[in-house]
């Protein structure tokens, strides 16, 4: 275990320092793109078409710390998580009987269901039009404090709208600035350049775009991303696409669902992905579809959404991510995969079934595993659950037809977070809600949720957090009000990667990192959903 002592965290700061630091950052983020649109104040919540002023994301004044040890672990395994979901994605008789609504989740979970019912469609008309999938990973873990040591524990795998990359590597750009312009006024010997780690997220999830662009092969076609409408988290995609142009010279369109139920067709001969544009007078072919909308049932107000969504998929478009690839990354899967002999099946390549120059990696399973907190499904009948509640006092009281992954989940409620099939974060429940809404969980509605043990992070640790939101006093003026608060926090590392499969060998790597940084008080992480902050790291 690092010897470090988390409780020592911050170092202490003076008024006068402590203001310098946030002039220092917040003018740096305004400076370098680490914006978000303001809120809208609009009735409508309806962002204006042209934008008209920003303000700096939410922030933390000084890096986080994290073990360089396990710093370097979650970065080493991210090649052998990128494999592992391209092979999950690739594996249709396991994401039917997992995420099926015949056999799945897809029969508790309406929207899951939906989506997976789609994809049975477009397969059962042979009308998989692309074989190729791309994509944009985001592994995300806490740090577990357990029995005098930390451990590496994951929280989630992102398949779809992994946010942030951009973002991430201006917040790590800014505390460097701050370093070398201010020296933290040398109030930590760890503040050193060696300790603060280089983050490329942007370039390393533009060459993954670019590489599915390439492989599509027409050079003239352009990349869709398709957006939520009102989004305000708009300059950390911007940033992709300055990226695919300046340096690849790949042109990319801008569309919600709405705008493509218009624009949107598909040529009968080739099967390619055709846009119309109010812009342009010529249509343009689309090569690599990437979606930063369509994983929360929101964006699908009506089933004319889903029929765009589904039109998109029966394109010769590259999918960021396909369907199956988007299925892939449920949180039934990730208890699915924590299963006895699941994994391992999944990492070797016995009898080459994942292709004569696809590589073996059962050797990793053991550190995959040691990733993962103990995880179950709410509608489990499994008899090592039924043995564990044996052991286990009040276990043995009348439970009528309740599974024992329920009963479970209610006597070990204080240690659990449970999870839906949802992404966007705000959809959890945690440990002392957990019993209350076990008596309102309906008993069809149980294979929809796991419970996954919660990671206990270390105690003590503190954060500068700077937050920017237009001032109720000062709108007309256009001044932003702006707070620092020091306060107990929680860090969240996330390891960016990506990977080209379907055909052949998959292409893949890891390419950066982000942290979220958030108050205990907090349970949720999300940046965009208003919970958490963008940080860096700090090796210690």
């Amino acid at each position: 275990m690092t010897s470090f002592n988390f409780s020592t965290w911050p170092p202490q700061l003076t008024p006068e320092q402590l203001e310098a630091l946030t002039v220092a950052a917040t003018t740096y983020a305004l400076s370098h793109g680490l914006l978000y649109l303001p809120p809208s104040q609009s009735p409508s919540n309806t962002q204006p078409r042209i934008p008209t002023t920003a303000i700096h994301a939410p922030l933390s004044l000084i890096p986080a710390p994290f073990p360089r040890a396990q710093f370097q672990a979650a970065r080493e395994l991210q090649s052998v998580y990128n494999m592992l979901y391209a092979r999950v994605a690739m594996d249709t008789q396991f994401l039917d009987t997992v995420m099926g609504a015949e056999e799945g989740v897809g029969k508790a979970d309406e929207f899951t269901g939906t989506l997976w019912k789609g994809w049975k469609r477009i397969r059962e008309h042979g009308a998989l039009a692309q074989p190729l999938h791309l994509g944009l990973f985001r592994s995300d873990y806490l740090l577990h404090a357990a029995e005098d040591r930390l451990a590496l524990k994951q929280v989630e795998f992102n398949t779809i709208s992994s946010s942030f990359g951009p973002l991430s590597e201006r917040a790590a750009a800014m505390h460097r600035n701050i370093l070398a312009s201010t020296s933290y006024f040398s109030a930590s010997p760890h503040l050193t350049a060696d300790n603060f780690p280089e983050n490329s997220t942007t370039s390393g999830l533009v060459e993954g775009l670019s590489k599915a662009h390439e492989a599509y092969g027409v050079r003239d076609a352009r990349i869709l991303f398709v957006v939520q409408p009102n989004e305000r988290n708009v300059f950390d995609q911007q940033w992709l696409e300055y990226e695919l142009l300046e340096r690849h010279q790949i042109h990319v369109v801008r569309q919600t669902l709405t705008e493509l139920a218009v624009s949107a067709s598909i040529d009968p001969s080739t099967h390619a992905l055709i846009l119309t544009s109010p812009t342009n007078s010529s249509p343009y072919e689309i090569s690599t579809i990437y979606f930063r909308a369509s994983y929360t049932p929101s964006d699908f107000p009506s089933p004319s959404y889903y029929d765009t969504r589904f039109l998109l998929e029966h394109s010769r478009a590259i999918k960021c991510p396909s369907l199956p690839l988007q299925l892939a990354g449920g949180k039934k899967v990730q208890e699915a995969l924590t299963r006895p002999g699941v994994l391992e099946r999944f990492l070797s390549n016995e009898g080459a079934k994942w292709g004569s120059r696809a590589l073996d990696l059962t050797a990793h399973a053991a550190d995959i595993r040691a990733t993962w907190m103990g995880m179950w499904a709410l509608d489990s009948e499994d008899v090592e659950i039924a043995a564990v509640l044996d052991h286990l006092p009040d276990s043995g009281q009348a439970q009528g037809s309740v599974p024992p992954g329920t009963r479970l989940a209610r006597l070990k409620a204080q240690s659990l977070v449970l999870k839906p099939q949802r992404e966007g974060g705000g959809n959890n429940v945690y440990r002392e809600a957990i019993s209350a809404f076990l008596d309102t969980l309906p008993a069809e509605e149980r294979e929809a949720w796991i419970a996954m043990e919660m990671i206990e992070t270390p105690r003590g640790v503190s954060g500068y957090l700077v937050r920017a939101s237009p001032s109720s006093s000062g709108m007309d003026n256009g001044t932003i009000e702006k707070k620092v608060v020091r306060v107990e926090v929680i860090s969240e590392l996330g390891i960016f990667g990506y990977a080209l499969f379907g055909e052949g060998e998959v292409v893949e790597r890891e390419v950066g990192w982000l942290v979220r940084t958030k108050g205990t008080e907090s349970n949720e992480g999300g940046v965009a959903a208003g919970f958490s902050v963008l940080d860096s790291v700090v090796l210690v």
